[in-house]
């Protein structure tokens, strides 16, 4: 690996490491839908079936979720079981930011679809003023992490309350929600595939929209038949998830079928579209 010192230099303030997340790969995807399934299921079993409420969830998940993130912002590179254990943490969390400003406070789904669509447009202008690009591939800086983390929290609570409207809302049923979201998914993969859309571009809207998707899944694995779920309970639901999740977490962490190619570190302060 080069390192061009003067470039490193221009930088002093940016703490230099490797890059802090996986590649995208099918894995990365099954991954993610799998986490945003727990982020819903996992956040209803802790707050209706062990009677903690949304405070005391919120409380205990929040806790968690730093405490982990320290060691995430901490390491040197991208590993496996903290990276995807702060993804599973903060889908839980996100959906529980939504539900609370929902259930206790009486915010409508509308307003907060509205209020998270505008604060994640505000991060991404912000983190793309700051350093010029938005893909996951430069990764190499505590400010960007920073960045990259607040936005993937925004994107669970938006996910939550979008695929609540459209599942509750606008009377669409779960799984006729998962259907439109896993179309929507299709579509921006044509349209990257097919027709050249940007691919950071393209990352950011199918990572947006695996949140509502995994939220419709979620409820309609979980919710009883009466709802129009399948009724196997959040408790059953998010056992077999989190097991898959850390069959897959153990099967990279041996293979490293995920792990980018060691980077030129001083790339980390160019552009990158």
């Amino acid at each position: 690996m080069t390192i061009n010192p003067g470039r490193v230099a221009a930088a002093p303030r940016a703490r230099q490491m490797l890059n802090k997340v996986p590649e995208v790969t099918i894995y990365f995807w099954v991954i993610k839908v799998l986490a945003t399934t727990v982020g819903e299921t996992a956040a209803d079993f802790l707050n209706t079936n062990l009677g903690l409420g949304l405070t005391g969830t919120s409380l205990v998940m929040s806790a968690l979720l730093i405490l982990v993130l320290f060691f995430q912002f901490g390491a040197r590179q991208y590993v496996p079981g903290i990276y995807w254990l702060a993804v599973v943490l903060i889908s839980v969390v996100g959906t529980l930011i939504t539900d609370n400003l929902t259930d206790n406070f009486g915010v409508s789904l509308e307003t907060t679809t509205v209020v998270f669509s505008v604060a994640l447009a505000a991060t991404f202008a912000a983190w793309y003023g700051c350093e010029k690009t938005l893909s996951i591939h430069t990764i190499y800086t505590t400010r960007r992490e920073g960045f990259y983390w607040l936005t993937i929290l925004l994107t669970f609570a938006l996910g939550t309350a979008a695929g609540d409207l459209a599942a509750e809302r606008l009377n669409l049923g779960y799984w006729i929600s998962a259907i439109i979201f896993g179309g929507l998914i299709a579509s921006v993969a044509v349209a990257h595939f097919g027709f050249k859309l940007n691919v950071v571009l393209a990352f950011w809207i199918a990572y947006i929209l695996t949140r509502p998707l995994g939220a419709s899944l979620g409820d309609y694995l979980s919710q009883p038949s009466d709802s129009g779920g399948l009724g196997l309970g959040t408790a059953t639901t998010s056992a077999l998830f989190l097991l898959t999740i850390l069959s897959l977490v153990t099967y990279l962490t041996i293979t490293r079928k995920d792990v980018l190619p060691t980077p030129n570190i001083a790339e980390a302060q160019e552009p990158t579209a």
